[in-house]
């Protein structure tokens, strides 16, 4: 029995040495091929040299020229189209005539119901005088009045159906798009012509929220055309967007005056201009190599073949720019780029 006991206690023994072989074996493999980074190797990076730089410069936002007012004209009733006297192209003014409609019936329509009223005026005269002599009653007086009011309520009607077939400019615009043709059929809500008023322009940007502060309601600032440089434009905030886009930054809208001849055509890039509100010389570095935390920003140094972690002050941010008030020097080098793997420390050869 005895012996049983410790055959029993040793075979155990065995066992369990087996199993802790066994996860030994198992987890020096596991490491065996678990990438182990070496801490020596040196890091490739892209670096900059700092030197002193104007912050006077203008800075700028990129956005498109809209229309101020745009839309499609259509017909209020159904009929043919007699004549199209515009095309893409012409500079229309408010209330002139575009299209022309077949109102030839209506006319007709107007003067059977002209024939009908001077009757029924006959018959309003000659009731009255027999009224006011009781030869006949006062009842008969009555339909030929209402008769004749119904008469020039048609008439109305037919005259505001034949208004509705000169169909007129609503604005001062430029014909951007002919949609139909003469002898066409015109319907309720078929549009047949594009006004496009680009005499006042909308011109919006994206701007990030950090930079959101430049910008106030009903201020003026200098804008510019890409397709024409040279030449400066007006434009006055009317908007600021309350609510981010899917890039996380807010719409900035602007109402500009196009030039006399209208050059700025609608979807037009342009610029609007800033000025920096830092002056002088000083370090401005990319927003892209700094590090750290909002409350202490840091970058990488380079010296000696090692990158090292500096605080830094940073006084102004422009678009994807920082200016340093303190912590770096003229000369200084940065890493700009290839932070994976990199810390204080860190041996590195630039690029």
């Amino acid at each position: 029995m005895n012996w049983k006991k410790i055959i029993g206690i040793i075979a155990g023994i065995a066992i369990l040495a087996l199993v802790v072989f066994k996860l030994k074996t198992n987890k020096e493999i596991t490491q065996s091929k678990v990438y182990q980074y070496d801490k020596e190797q040196a890091i490739n990076v892209q670096v900059d040299t700092l030197r002193l730089e104007n912050m006077n410069a203008e800075f700028s936002y990129s956005g498109t020229f809209e229309p101020n007012k745009e839309t499609k004209i259509s017909a209020e009733l159904q009929g043919k189209i007699n004549a199209i006297l515009v095309d893409a192209g012409s500079v229309v003014s408010k209330g002139q005539t575009l299209i022309q409609l077949d109102n030839s019936l209506l006319k007709l329509q107007l003067q059977a119901i002209e024939v009908q009223i001077e009757g029924l005026e006959v018959d309003v005269t000659r009731y009255t005088i027999l009224a006011k002599s009781d030869a006949i009653q006062g009842v008969q007086l009555e339909k030929a009045e209402l008769g004749l009011k119904s008469a020039k309520v048609q008439k109305a009607t037919l005259l505001e159906q034949i208004n509705k077939t000169t169909i007129k400019a609503p604005f001062n615009g430029v014909v951007t798009a002919k949609l139909s043709e003469e002898g066409a059929f015109a319907a309720p809500g078929v549009p047949l012509l594009q006004i496009t008023d680009i005499k006042n322009l909308k011109f919006t940007v994206n701007v990030p929220e950090k930079d959101l502060s430049q910008f106030k309601i009903n201020q003026s600032y200098s804008l510019s055309a890409d397709a024409y440089a040279e030449m400066l434009l007006t434009g006055k905030t009317t908007m600021i967007g309350s609510k981010a886009n899917m890039g996380s930054s807010f719409p900035v809208q602007f109402m500009v005056n196009n030039t006399s001849d209208l050059k700025i055509k609608s979807g037009m890039f342009g610029k609007v201009l800033l000025k920096s509100e830092t002056s002088g010389n000083g370090i401005v570095i990319p927003s892209s190599a700094i590090q750290g935390t909002e409350n202490q920003p840091q970058v990488y140094i380079v010296k000696n073949g090692k990158a090292l972690l500096q605080n830094i002050t940073i006084s102004n941010k422009i678009q994807n720019k920082a200016v340093v008030s303190n912590g770096l020097n003229e000369g200084d080098v940065i890493v700009t780029n290839g932070f994976i793997n990199l810390f204080d420390g860190a041996n590195v050869t630039v690029k």
